[in-house]
Formats: C-alpha cells, sequence, structure tokens
C-alpha cells in the first residue's frame, strides 16, 4: 500500500496577504450596507410635509392715502426673502423709519424662520407692529391647506 502524502508549502507572504484582502473586502461591504441603511432614514426624514407653497406673496399697507406692499418670498420650508415693494419716495419722506424697520424685521424672520418672538427697537415699535402685520398676511397666503 503506498500512500501519496502530499506536501503543501504555504509561504507566510502570501497567507497574510489573503487575509488582509479578505479584511478590506468585509470593510467596504460592511461599509456599503451601513450607507444604503443610513440612506433609507434619510430619504424618510426629508419627507417631512411642506409648510408653504413656494412663491411670492404680498400684501399692502395704506398709509394717509399712499400705499407700498410688502413682499414675502417662500420655498417648501423656509421663508427666504421679505421685502418692501411700491415704496414711494413721499412714503419714505413721510416715514423714514420704514426701511430700517423692515431690514430688522427681515433678518430676524429669516434667521429665526418665523414671525414669532419678534424684538422691536424702541424707535420703530408701532413701524415694526404695522410691517410685521402685513408679513403675517403675506405668509398666510402661502401655507399649505391640509384638505
Amino acid at each position: 500500500m503506498s500512500a501519496k502524502t502530499k506536501i503543501v508549502v504555504l509561504r507566510m507572504k502570501n497567507l497574510i496577504l489573503t487575509g488582509v484582502l479578505i479584511g478590506i473586502a468585509i470593510l467596504i461591504l460592511f461599509m456599503i450596507i451601513s450607507v444604503m441603511v443610513s440612506g433609507k432614514k434619510s430619504t424618510v426624514e426629508t419627507m417631512a410635509p411642506a409648510l408653504y407653497v413656494p412663491g411670492v406673496y404680498s400684501s399692502s399697507v395704506l398709509l394717509n392715502g399712499s400705499s407700498f406692499d410688502v413682499q414675502v418670498t417662500v420655498d417648501d420650508n423656509y421663508i427666504t426673502a421679505v421685502n418692501l415693494v411700491n415704496l414711494d419716495e413721499t412714503i419714505e419722506t413721510m416715514y423714514p423709519l420704514i426701511p430700517s424697520a423692515m431690514n430688522e424685521l427681515s433678518t430676524q424672520i429669516i434667521d429665526n424662520q418665523s414671525i414669532d418672538n419678534i424684538t422691536f427697537s424702541q424707535g420703530n415699535q408701532y413701524t415694526s407692529t404695522v410691517l410685521l402685520s402685513a408679513i403675517k398676511d403675506a405668509l398666510a397666503k402661502a401655507y399649505v391647506q391640509i384638505d
């Protein structure tokens, strides 16, 4: 009876290289799976219902027979701009606090993304109240109507 014994010679260098490649393949596979799982979660989070109908909305303000518009620009979930439109030189002369009050309000509204908790400077309190009322009217037109 002759036994044919086979001797297998493995080089340590080849074993180490194979182990490293298998480890890298497992790591890449784990990363791909984790990206796919976390990608599904992020799409669910971003599918929140829209707060506004995107567009430009305006509201008129009437002061002593002259009018101007307050314009609010929104996208799905954010207030992107609040501006004065059709502001006549006569109104600017008669009511010089309107542009500065609007700049203060616009900055606060865009930073906070809300018309709540707006602070007025003491000198612009009444002007800011009139402008904020017009901004609220314009935003009311922009809200998504839920049926």
